[in-house]
C-alpha cells in the first residue's frame, strides 16, 4: 500500500500545476529529432530542439559511432578512475583542449554533471560565489552543492557585479571568490559581456567560470563565446555540453591542466559515474573534426536564425533582444503561451511553450531554435503558420 502522505503531496502539486498553466506534458518524439518530426502521427516543422548544427542525425556521426560499437562495445564498463577510461575517452579530451584553444579538457556524462562536479570540486564553504541571476539551473544547484555564499548580480549589470565583487573581496570573509556566467543565456538569446567580466574578475583576482552550453558551435566560429571574444588565456574555467551544437549527450570543462588534474581526483560525478559510451565519445570526436574543418554548418545555423528572426519580427512579434540564433517570441502569461504553443502545433510547428520556473512569472515564451538542417520552405512554411495563430489569437 503507498503512503498517504505521497499521494496527497504529489495530487494536490501536479493539480495546482495544473490549474496555474505550469504543467509540461512530455511528446513522444516517433522520428530521428531533425528538422522535421513526427509526434502523434502528425508531420511537424521542429523548432525547440538544441540540434544547433544538425548534427545528431549526421551521417559522419552515425558511422563512426556504429563502428565504434563493433570495436569497443556498448559500454564503458566502469567509472573513469577504475578502468572506464577507454583510449577512446582520451581522444576525446585532447580533442575538446584543440577545440576550446586550452591546456587540457574532462569530459562528464552531462553538461549538469559538469556544473554539479566542477564548481563543488573548486569551491567551498568558506568562497563565495558571484552568479548572475539568470543563470542555468545546473550552476544554480552546483553553487549550492559547494556551500560557498551565492552573492546574485543583475543580470548582465557590470556595475552590479563590480560593486557585489568589490564587497565581498573588502570584507575579508572569502579565501576564494568566483564569478560564473552562461555564455548564451538560453531563453533570450543573449550573449555574456565577457570582457567587462573578465575586466573585472582581474581587478578583483576572481575565479571566472563561463558556462558555454549554448555558445559552443554557435559563437566564435564555432569554438564558442570565450573565443568569440578572443579570451582564450583569462578565463580560468570554460565548460560546455557535449549535446547541443556538437549533437551527441555529454559536457566537459576546459582550462589549465592542473585544473583538469584536481577535477579527476575531486568531482564526484567524474568518481562515482560510470563512463561516456564508446559510441557517444567517438560520435562527439567525429563532430569536433566536423566543426574544425569547416565553419558551413556554423555559417548556415546562423543564416537561417537571422532569417526566421527577420519573417517573426516584421509580423510583429515580441522576439525580445536575441544576439544569437535562439529566437524567443515572448507571449507573457502563462496559459496564454501555453495555448498558443498549441496552436502552432496543431497547424504545424513544433515549439514548446517555455514558463515559469525556467523563466520568470509572466515572461513566458514560445522559444524557437532554428537549426543548420532546415530548409528555406520550413522556416518559410513555419513563419505563415505564426502569422496565421498570432492574428487567430490577437497576438499580433
Amino acid at each position: 500500500m503507498s503512503s498517504k502522505a505521497l499521494d496527497q503531496f504529489l495530487n494536490e502539486n501536479l493539480n495546482d500545476l495544473k490549474e496555474r498553466g505550469l504543467y509540461n506534458e512530455i511528446d513522444p518524439v516517433e522520428s530521428p529529432n531533425g528538422p522535421v518530426i513526427k509526434i502523434g502521427g502528425k508531420e511537424l516543422v521542429n523548432l525547440s530542439s538544441n540540434n544547433y548544427l544538425g548534427l545528431a542525425t549526421n551521417e559522419r556521426l552515425k558511422e563512426a559511432a556504429v563502428e565504434a560499437v563493433k570495436e569497443w562495445g556498448v559500454g564503458a564498463g566502469a567509472v573513469r578512475t577504475i578502468n572506464g577510461t577507454l583510449a577512446l575517452h582520451t581522444r576525446l579530451e585532447e580533442k575538446i583542449a584543440k577545440f576550446k584553444s586550452t591546456e587540457a579538457a574532462i569530459a562528464f556524462q552531462s553538461g549538469f554533471n559538469c556544473n554539479m562536479g566542477a564548481i563543488s570540486a573548486v569551491m567551498n564553504k568558506h568562497d563565495a560565489i558571484l552568479s548572475d541571476e539568470l543563470n542555468h539551473a545546473s550552476i544554480i544547484d552546483g553553487c549550492r552543492l559547494s556551500k560557498a555564499k551565492i552573492i546574485r548580480f543583475n543580470h548582465s549589470d557590470m556595475e552590479d557585479l563590480r560593486q557585489k565583487a568589490k564587497e565581498a573581496k573588502e570584507s575579508g570573509q572569502y579565501n576564494k571568490i568566483m564569478v560564473i556566467t552562461d555564455g548564451v543565456f538560453s531563453m533570450d538569446g543573449d550573449v555574456a559581456k565577457l570582457p567587462e567580466i573578465v575586466e573585472i574578475a582581474e581587478e578583483f583576482d576572481l575565479i571566472t567560470y563561463v558556462d558555454d552550453a549554448h555558445g559552443s558551435g554557435v559563437l566564435g566560429k564555432g569554438a564558442g563565446t570565450v573565443k568569440h571574444f578572443g579570451l582564450s588565456d583569462r578565463v580560468d574555467m570554460q565548460m560546455g555540453t557535449l549535446s547541443k551544437a556538437i549533437g551527441v549527450v555529454g559536457g566537459y570543462v576546459a582550462g589549465k591542466q592542473n585544473l583538469v588534474d584536481w577535477l579527476k581526483v575531486a568531482a564526484r560525478p567524474f568518481l562515482f559515474s560510470t563512463s561516456l559510451t564508446p559510441a557517444d565519445v567517438t560520435a562527439c570526436t567525429e563532430a569536433l573534426n566536423i566543426l574544425m574543418e569547416s565553419t558551413e554548418l556554423h555559417d548556415r545555423l546562423w543564416e537561417n536564425g537571422n532569417y526566421l528572426k527577420k519573417g517573426l519580427k516584421e509580423l510583429g512579434f515580441d522576439i525580445g533582444d536575441s544576439e544569437t540564433p535562439i529566437t524567443p517570441c515572448i507571449i507573457g502569461e502563462e496559459k496564454t503561451t501555453q495555448k498558443f504553443s498549441k496552436r502552432l502545433y496543431e497547424e504545424g510547428v513544433y515549439a514548446k511553450s517555455i514558463v515559469f520556473p525556467t523563466v520568470p512569472r509572466g515572461t513566458g515564451r514560445v522559444r524557437n531554435m532554428p537549426t543548420a538542417a532546415h530548409t528555406k520552405e520550413m522556416l518559410d512554411r513555419a513563419i505563415a503558420i505564426y502569422e496565421k495563430v498570432g492574428k487567430e489569437m490577437g497576438i499580433i
